[in-house]
């Protein structure tokens, strides 16, 4: 069996023995149109070839030719990571191409690649920072070095072409640089831990693609090593930054460098997969619990702080001082993926859901060009997404999430085939193939056709989403009982045919909802959801006379949806009644004695869009959580 017809795209569960859930072949999953196939065209037309210049005009392409000896007189540029960003490209551009041949993005990558293995040293060695700038600080600096950061990119990005091509040009690179990190880590050689975790996840899948024992066992001694000490004090003054305070084992709260932390449980998840050792797992419902419940933005962000890109304390979650990176996003979508793999639990996939359409997707302006590091749930104004950053790591980061967005909709067992994420596609698995029609997010309706089946019975099983209590489920025409199962999907078993159809119906009424009490930054505030979609007020939609900074939202009258084909691609519009302040009695003040004259208002219609979206149209406010009417 070939590699693009047993594995799927980052992740190849299928010979995990610890695995619920086994991700599909490569091909078995296309998008055949609609919101995510709209992404991934301007991600494939407008950002990689974008990516591509930019990582020219930024220096990486000549770092690496540097360490080659292709070119001289020129000095290294950037950050000591700045190979992880030619890694992330070179991985979404193997997604892409599996979706569909692109002889333009194709030479680009040819060049590339030819440029990483002619830098790679004698000795397997490969860090451009360190064969140019530094050859002294080789493998001495850990805690913020990167080497091994940069390794595990390379090596996801080496997985991806064998699995999206059959090119091994970069797993021959891969394996050398593997090979050299293997002689100088491990049992009875050097006691060590990555300042920032990454190479773990990347050492299981490069062991799941090449079967080779040592890549396993290299992840295993490196999650082992972390949490005594051994990278010292950070910057900030702590361990918790490293995620190197406590053993991984031990573990109970997601603290620190969010990207470093979520990096680490994707890798440990990882791990869980192919040991079964229980003990990971139970720490990893821990630090998900805790992150879930404590230390999560509407949008799915993470990271309260800009102080070391770090979570906070429990609840401490401000609107406009938030730091929710893009990375941090896609490196919660990339764990909870390998949860959901893990139990099978619609939880996960719930918050994959909230994080890709909310929280990542803001991270890319609707004209694939522009990226956010940050993404505030609150802006005065003033911000916008620039085209690149000196510190690039999430635009190509978002990209190759993008190209690989088919990988997540389904997986299979022995018993059928699970459908996680909604969109227009078909899929082809364990037996069935699946057409899969809707106009998800903006309808909740989902219409599953099976175009070819065994005869054999199997189960079909639709996440039932956690923001939706009246799903109503049809099998050829007839209703079933959509009570989602404890695992939270609505199951249907039967011997299928070609023809049978099963209907989807999930409510999408907008809705207001609430945050925990303790959360300071949001008491007295409402935000808007529809569907999967968070929405926020921004200045562009409303009355010229309106602030949105002075506004508040009447709870007790209903929202109304309106579809806005005219607005920001095709949106659904909420409009909600409020009021906006006069706030003329606090001129001049900022503090006063209470029961001075109370603020006068007048009803407004308040405008909300999809949070996605904000910051298109210029650099105007926004506010997502907006205070309710008294």
């Amino acid at each position: 069996m070939s590699p693009q017809e047993r594995a799927a795209g980052p992740v190849d569960s299928t010979r995990s023995p610890h695995a619920r859930l086994r991700t599909l072949a490569y091909r078995s999953v296309s998008l055949s149109g609609g919101f995510w196939a709209a992404r991934q065209a301007t991600n494939r037309q407008v950002s990689l070839p974008h990516g591509y210049r930019m990582l020219e005009e930024w220096g990486n392409f000549d770092n690496l030719r540097l360490a080659a000896g292709l070119i001289q007189g020129k000095q290294f540029r950037g950050y000591v990571f700045q190979d992880s960003d030619v890694y992330k490209w070179l991985e979404a551009v193997a997604y892409e191409l599996a979706n569909r041949p692109d002889a333009e993005l194709q030479a680009m990558a040819d060049e590339a690649i030819a440029l990483v293995e002619a830098a790679q040293a004698p000795d397997g060695n490969l860090d451009s920072h360190y064969q140019v700038a530094e050859p002294s600080g080789r493998w001495v600096h850990l805690d913020y070095g990167h080497e091994l950061y940069c390794a595990g990119h390379l090596f996801q990005a080496a997985v991806a072409w064998r699995r999206a091509t059959g090119d091994t040009r970069l797993l021959r690179v891969a394996e050398r640089l593997a090979g050299h990190i293997d002689s100088l880590f491990g049992p009875g050689k050097r006691a060590a831990t990555p300042g920032h975790p990454e190479v773990e996840m990347a050492l299981v899948e490069l062991y799941r693609e090449t079967l080779e024992p040592r890549y396993l066992a290299l992840a295993h001694f490196f999650v082992d090593q972390r949490g005594h000490g051994l990278l010292g004090k950070s910057r900030y003054g702590s361990l918790e930054y490293f995620q190197d305070h406590v053993p991984v084992r031990q573990a109970s709260t997601v603290v620190g460098h969010a990207v470093r932390q979520l990096y680490l449980t994707a890798g440990v998840a990882d791990l869980y997969l192919e040991t079964g050792e229980e003990a990971l797992l139970a720490a990893l419902e821990r630090q998900w619990h805790d992150m879930v419940e404590r230390k999560l933005a509407l949008t799915g962000g993470v990271g309260a702080r800009h102080e070391g890109e770090a979570f906070g304390e429990p609840y401490e979650l401000p609107n406009d001082a938030c730091y929710c990176e893009t990375c941090a996003a896609i490196a919660s979508i990339l764990w909870n993926w390998r949860m959901l793999l893990a139990t099978g639990q619609a939880r996960f996939a719930d918050l994959m859901e909230r994080t890709l359409y909310n929280g990542f997707l803001s991270g890319v302006g609707l004209d694939g060009r522009h990226f956010y590091y940050v993404n505030p749930l609150l802006s005065r104004g003033g911000i916008e997404r620039p085209e690149w950053y000196a510190c690039a790591c999430c635009p190509p980061n978002v990209m190759r999430l993008l190209a690989s967005f088919g990988h997540y909709l389904a997986t299979s067992d022995a018993s059928g085939v699970q459908l996680h994420h909604y969109a227009p596609a078909t899929i082809d698995a364990d037996g069935l193939a699946l057409r899969m029609e809707t106009e998800y997010p903006w309808q909740g309706l989902v219409r599953i056709t099976v175009e070819r089946a065994t005869g054999a019975p199997r189960r079909l099983a639709l996440r039932v989403p956690g923001w939706c209590d009246q799903a109503a489920l049809r099998v050829n025409g007839q209703a079933v009982a959509a009570d989602p199962t404890a695992a939270g999907y609505a199951a249907i078993e039967r011997a299928w045919q070609p023809g049978d159809t099963v209907e989807l119906e999930l409510p999408m009424a907008p809705r207001l909802v609430e945050a925990h009490p303790r959360v300071d930054a949001t008491r007295g505030s409402l935000a808007i959801e529809r569907g999967p979609l968070v929405y926020c007020l921004e200045q562009a939609d409303q009355d010229p006379a309106v602030d949105v900074m002075d506004v508040e939202i009447d709870p007790t009258r209903p929202l109304d949806a309106r579809w806005r084909g005219d607005l920001l691609g095709g949106v659904m519009a909420i409009e909600a009644p409020g009021y906006a302040l006069d706030l003329r009695p606090w001129q001049g003040r900022l503090y006063r004695p209470l029961g001075g004259a109370e603020p006068g208002r007048r009803a407004v219609r308040l405008v909300a869009v999809p949070y996605y979206a904000w910051a298109n149209r210029g650099p105007g406010a926004m506010r997502v959580w907006v205070p309710a009417a008294r």
